[in-house]
């Protein structure tokens, strides 16, 4: 029952990144209808500038949301700040659906990224802090797949469904996803921060499917207290009289002492002087920035116009929906093989082979010397080995790398670089494109493939089956061969 609650927790978290997937591609079907010389949807058609901005203001919007996430979870907790995450999303699809001013238009697809953003945040705090050891990898792979997913089911309206209906099922989806949060518990890290032992002692009990009484809970409950109030001297709790062995080392291992120290600065300072913080922040940020910069949000928001040029003799709606279909595939994938392959092997693998898949899409696509149908199926290659591997595992390790003092700062911090990067790399490929050919662009999407699988090889430790104690002490010790 425990974990069954886990998944609940998971699913009505993931359903945000679900409405994020539909919401980030919806220009890659619609953009003609708004820019169109005829179009009934405005009073005159969207200009080539606000064509662009269409697709890219939703990341501008992420940073701004992404930027009031962590306040805003922390002072309502994971299910209430969670349920104001998804009002954006509502307000956004509403102003879409009876506007018909480009600019009202835009505003809409702020707000909506703002929602985005904030999503991409309090999903991995929510399910790092119920997940079981056993599948913390599954649970946080989620909300990935769900952006996948989301992907998948926009691609399909928009092949089969008129404007009208698809935004009328995307305001479904958006009440769906408060009303999911609704059914859930808050978080006992968040109970517990908020001095509230007893209720995070039952959240606790709840999440593990046991009594509260249970030795696992109050073991459970005696290292939320060693991670949040470092400072206190604890006694065993688990009915044998002995102090606990954590207690023991906070007494005679100097290192240990240091730690307690750095426990006790703010958030921002142990992200700048706690060693073990800093590296995983440093991991992180570059996994995630690697992620982007390989190009596959631009080929998300632009994936019809790809395959118009890639492919021309295809159905470019079928080939929008194998692509959406060939992502989730490899992110479900990622979740299902990440504890049993490990992060490291999948994200070093799968960087490799992307860039030789974005190195061949270039040639194919610069010579024409294969048919067209061969192009289109190094792309489908290319998207399920990026989400199997280097698309998927950054946001594992932002669940898992970070202590539970520095995981909203660090979460809010990665996720504002990732919205940057993807404004800028949405907003500019366009012109890019236009500038250097899209094969152009694929050849520097695979220099950053290359530089990825580095990243991978030298610095991403290896945290399959670790529990967070034992994560940081692999960074610690990996920051010492370093």
């Amino acid at each position: 029952m425990g974990k069954l609650r886990q998944y609940q927790v998971t699913l009505a978290c993931s359903l945000g990144n679900f409405v994020t997937g539909v919401l980030y591609v919806w220009p890659s079907y619609t953009l003609h209808q708004y820019t169109s010389s005829n179009t009934t949807l405005l009073k005159e058609p969207m200009t080539e500038v606000e064509g662009s901005l269409l697709g890219s203001l939703p990341s501008l919007g992420a940073m701004v949301g992404t930027m009031l996430a962590g306040p805003v979870i922390n002072a309502l907790g994971r299910q209430k700040g969670g349920l104001c995450i998804a009002m954006p999303f509502v307000l956004s699809w509403l102003a879409v659906d009876l506007s018909s001013s480009s600019v009202f238009v835009l505003l809409a697809r702020f707000v909506g990224g703002m929602a985005c953003g904030a999503c991409f945040v309090h999903s991995p705090v929510f399910i790092s802090e119920i997940a079981d050891q056993s599948i913390r990898g599954l649970l946080a792979t989620a909300p990935m797949a769900f952006y996948c997913l989301g992907i998948f089911v926009s691609f399909v309206m928009g092949w089969t469904l008129t404007f009208k209906y698809i935004i009328w099922i995307n305001i479904f989806f958006c009440l769906l996803y408060a009303a999911l949060l609704m059914s859930v518990r808050e978080s006992p890290v968040f109970l517990f921060m908020k001095n509230n032992e007893e209720e995070a002692r039952q959240s606790i009990a709840y999440y593990k499917g046991v009594s509260p009484e249970s030795k696992s809970v109050l073991e459970e409950l005696s290292r939320l207290k060693q991670q949040l109030l470092p400072s206190v001297e604890l006694v065993s709790i688990n009915g044998d009289g002995k102090i606990e062995e954590a207690e023991k080392e906070k007494l005679n291992d100097e290192d240990n002492e240091a730690q307690n120290d750095t426990q006790k600065m703010p958030a921002y300072k142990m992200l700048l002087f706690s060693p073990t913080s800093r590296r995983a922040f440093i991991i992180v940020s570059l996994t995630v920035s690697f992620q982007v910069l390989m190009g596959m949000v631009a080929v998300q928001v632009y994936a019809k116009v790809i395959f118009s040029e890639a492919a021309p003799s295809l159905s470019s709606h079928m080939c929008s929906v194998l692509f959406a279909l060939v992502l989730l595939l490899g992110c479900v994938s990622c979740a299902l093989f990440s504890d049993r392959f490990g992060r490291k092997p999948l994200i070093i693998g799968s960087s490799i082979i992307v860039a030789i898949c974005l190195s061949g899409m270039g040639v194919l696509m610069q010579t024409s010397i294969a048919p067209a149908w061969v192009t289109a199926v190094m792309i489908l290659v290319f998207c399920f080995v990026f989400m199997f591997g280097a698309g998927s595992v950054p946001y594992v390790l932002l669940a898992e790398l970070f202590v539970t003092e520095v995981q909203s700062l660090a979460s809010m911090i990665v996720m504002e670089l990732v919205w940057l990067l993807n404004f800028l790399l949405v907003g500019v490929f366009p012109f890019m494109s236009k500038a250097l050919g899209i094969y152009g662009c694929f050849y520097i999407f695979a220099v950053f493939g290359v530089l990825d699988a580095l990243v991978g090889i030298f610095l991403v430790p290896e945290t399959k089956g670790l529990s967070k104690d034992q994560i940081q002490e692999r960074l610690r010790g990996r920051r010492a061969e370093i």
